[in-house]
């Protein structure tokens, strides 16, 4: 339905008589705009729209009345632009695969400026149309199959306001056009392939089996057309809308943000130049977005603007009566020889750990309340003032919780510093103001007056990302979400890793988490699992970070994975992300549940002291991790060291290695890369010798201890790995481990002088005892010498044995489904 169509109904709905000239039909119609060569020369001003008085009508029901023609007309149009947009994208595959060939119609970064935000825009209307059309089609009471009449139950304000919020994507787009069209132009000119494309795309008509013809600037103009649009169709739903609707606050607030945000189209529409640079390029808008400015101490939310040449960091002045929004300068840093660097999550001092905590609790309360009221019909009231009140909140948490540190450092010595609660928001700045500092730009000075006042048109990120200013989403998920991260691979060079998750939704709870870092390899592997308390999560964020010995952290490659409650189970999903050149593994299940109010403390277990049952069970795995981490730093620097689990380490070292692993397991394991080699080899030691019941069970140290007695060695190994099966999963897997480990040891025994035997010696103590007379055996009393005897020829046997079974590290993740993988 055109602008056209669209006054037709509107002025039948109003009982005014039309007449229509004949047309004729036909299968195809060229719908070609003269108006898209030139549509960025109009501005789009929100308050010069000239909006139609809505008549008034005479009562409620007759609003609601009015309301419903309003939603069935949006609906008709939302379905042609989705046919339109299809359109558009229709060629983009084949475009895109001929980009690899030889001769190709479009370079792939041609391919990528035509279609800039197409298909995110796309999916975004898919998904405001498909909610629109469920509600309604919904049967009323008493209406089985028939459209939803009942005005006061029909609420569609949260499908509008979560569209308006995605409205960014609309920024990108025309940001980008005149460079797209340019594209489409100079590609029709020069290549006839092209051309015969660009001149001739086809759209069908719905159920009337009719097509459209279009060319290629025409569909590329439709979404200037349809934003536009977008502000006067809800200032019409807003007017046939009673104020005591639960649609109204919602209604109003769209209205409010799509408005703001056509006046930043105004500002696109000049191509956010504001000032000529030396070399030919202008000043425009890159980025913005909300930070946490550190001054004297004092944190302070700031919104920033990143520009060609230079970053601006601005105070935002609310609209107050009489008064427009604005905003107040605070400073800026050109970006020529701007350095950065930032540094790893900080520890949070008691203190800040108590403010949190009691907002969050205090936010998880008003959270509960407001579901409880989201029924009842005198709520509103309540819930727009509780809502006001978690709004608050969540700007206290923003402001307070961020713990990952921006150092700015400008040439001329002046130095800002700069918090973020995302590292994944972090490493998208930092890409950014990389790139446009290798570009040698050359800052003409500002005239800070006029850019600052200019940054409430410019601005792309309209408010502070608050979880509690979006409509709740049936798809996100609330509840307990466990990922395991597996390994990597794709490294070009040995290097030490850990992989950053993050996840979004309220933060009650911790939203971020961290694998140990990796032994230096091409393939690092951590079957480590992290768990997560989620309330509202829609995206998990997953990040591959190296870290090096007296250098800067440096992320690898990151990604973004869609988190949808009905694709997500109790059983685990595998999915293979590529983050640049790192290919990841990793596995996903849900468990949807109500969520207990946050917690004070949210300390780590102990490790040390622990039954390994107890503990393999707590991490998700079959060895533990500090078993594995230990070996793995032996291996990978301890293997010629004479000595090796012989030779004692310094028992202060061992433990604080020991507290370490036992307060916080990735700092531990941090520590663990640069402690001595015999300080490492002394924890693995004190691990097993601190289990309160050994690696190998002491009900079984008599039936070893017969069996020893067998002449036969192939029969008595038969039998001693027999015996070994009847151990529990994490006994029988961290033995195996640790065997294979040793056998590695005394292949290298001439230059660490570490036989078998000597192994044995050193660990047969530590991982076998013999059962306390009185506690549940009835058997005579074992002399001291003659325990270690059988201590030492147990595990010397086992070591000898030279099929023995492959250790297991983690526990199976089974899935449910096929992996999926994730290219970024």
């Amino acid at each position: 339905m055109d602008v056209y169509q669209e006054a037709l109904s509107y002025l039948e709905s109003q009982h005014v008589p039309v007449v229509v000239e004949a047309e004729t039909e036909a299968l195809e119609e060229d719908v070609f705009q003269e108006e898209a060569v030139s549509c960025l020369l109009s501005p789009l001003h929100p308050e010069t729209l000239d909006f139609p008085d809505t008549p008034t009508l005479c009562s409620p029901k007759e609003m609601l009345e009015r309301r419903l023609v309003v939603l069935k007309g949006i609906l008709e149009t939302e379905e042609v632009y989705l046919r339109e947009l299809e359109a558009l994208l229709m060629p983009m595959k084949a475009l895109r695969a001929s980009a690899g060939t030889s001769q190709p119609v479009l370079s792939s970064r041609q391919v990528q400026t035509v279609f800039y935000q197409v298909p995110e825009i796309r999916d975004m209307h898919q998904s405001f149309y498909s909610g629109l059309k469920a509600r309604l089609t919904e049967p009323g009471p008493g209406e089985d199959g028939e459209m939803n009449y009942t005005g006061f139950n029909l609420v569609v304000g949260d499908l509008f306001l979560k569209m308006v919020n995605q409205f960014g994507l609309y920024g990108g787009f025309i940001g980008n056009y005149v460079e797209a069209v340019e594209v489409v132009r100079k590609c029709t000119h020069s290549d006839p392939r092209f051309r015969t494309l660009a001149q001739s795309m086809m759209s069908s008509n719905g159920s009337n089996k009719t097509r459209t013809k279009y060319t290629f600037e025409a569909l590329l103009y439709k979404p200037l057309d349809r934003v536009t649009k977008t502000t006067l169709v809800l200032h019409d739903l807003l007017n046939t809308t009673p104020e005591e609707h639960g649609d109204y606050t919602f209604l109003q607030e769209a209205l409010r943000l799509s408005r703001s945000f056509l006046s930043g189209v105004n500002e696109s529409s000049q191509c956010k130049r504001e000032v000529m640079l030396s070399h030919g390029m202008r000043r425009k808008l890159m980025r913005d977005g909300f930070v946490v400015d550190v001054s004297d101490g004092e944190r302070s939310l700031r919104h920033l603007f990143l520009y060609t040449d230079l970053l601006l960091c601005t105070r935002n002045k609310h609209a107050t009566r009489g008064r427009q929004e604005q905003y107040r300068f605070c400073w800026y840093l050109p970006l020529a020889g701007l350095k950065l660097r930032w540094v790893a999550d900080q520890e949070r001092s008691p203190d800040a750990h108590l403010r949190l905590h009691t907002i969050r609790t205090k936010m998880h309360l008003l959270c509960q309340q407001l579901r409880q009221h989201a029924n009842r019909s005198r709520g509103l009231v309540f819930a727009a003032r509780s809502r006001k009140k978690l709004e608050q909140m969540e700007l206290m948490l923003l402001t307070h919780s961020p713990v990952y540190t921006l150092e700015l450092h400008s040439p001329s010595g002046k130095s800002h510093t700069l918090l973020l609660s995302s590292l994944y928001e972090l490493e998208e700045w930092r890409e950014v103001i990389d790139k446009l500092t290798k570009d040698n730009i050359e800052t003409v000075p500002p005239d800070l007056l006029t850019l600052t006042s200019a940054c409430v048109k410019l601005r792309m990120t309209q408010q502070p990302p608050l979880h509690s200013t979006h409509p709740e989403d049936e798809k996100s998920l609330c509840g307990t979400l466990s990922v395991a991260i597996h390994s990597a691979c794709g490294l070009q060079q040995p290097a030490s890793l850990y992989v950053c998750v993050e996840v979004d939704g309220y933060e009650f709870y911790d939203k971020q988490a961290q694998t140990h870092s990796s032994v230096h390899s091409l393939n690092p592997h951590w079957d480590q699992e992290l768990c997560f308390q989620v309330d509202g999560a829609q995206d998990l964020r997953v990040l591959c970070v190296s870290q090096s010995d007296g250098q800067d952290n440096t992320v690898l490659g990151k990604a973004s994975v869609k988190l949808d409650s009905k694709s997500l189970n109790k059983r685990w999903r595998r999915r293979t992300l590529y983050l640049g050149q790192v290919e990841v593994t990793l596995s996903l299940k849900y468990c949807p549940h109500p969520l207990d109010p946050p917690s004070a403390t949210a300390q780590q277990k102990p490790i040390f002291c622990v039954p390994i049952e107890t503990l393999c069970q707590h991490e998700g795995v079959l060895v533990p991790h500090v078993v594995r981490c230990c070996v793995e730093e032996v291996e990978r620097r301890g293997m010629d060291e004479v000595g090796i689990y012989r030779v004692s380490g310094t028992t202060s070292d061992i433990g604080t290695l020991k507290n370490a692993f036992n307060s916080n397991l990735r700092e531990a394991v941090t520590r663990l890369r640069s402690a001595e080699v015999n300080v490492v080899s002394g924890v693995l030691k004190l691990y097993f010798r601190e289990l309160p019941e050994p690696l190998i069970p002491t009900k079984m140290f008599q039936s070893l201890t017969r069996t020893l007695e067998i002449q036969d060695i192939n029969f008595r190994l038969v039998s001693m790995l027999s015996l070994l099966q009847s151990c529990p999963e994490p006994n029988r897997h961290t033995f195996l481990y640790l065997l294979h480990h040793l056998q590695r040891v005394s292949k290298k025994q001439d230059v660490n002088k570490m036989s078998l035997m000597n192994l044995a010696t050193v660990f047969g103590p530590s991982l076998l005892r013999s059962p306390v007379v009185g506690l549940g055996h009835d058997g005579p009393a074992m002399d001291i010498s003659q325990e270690v005897v059988v201590q030492v020829q147990v595990v010397f046997c086992y070591l000898q044995c030279n099929n023995l079974p492959e250790a297991q590290t983690s526990l199976p993740h089974d899935t449910d489904a096929e992996d999926e993988t994730t290219h970024i």
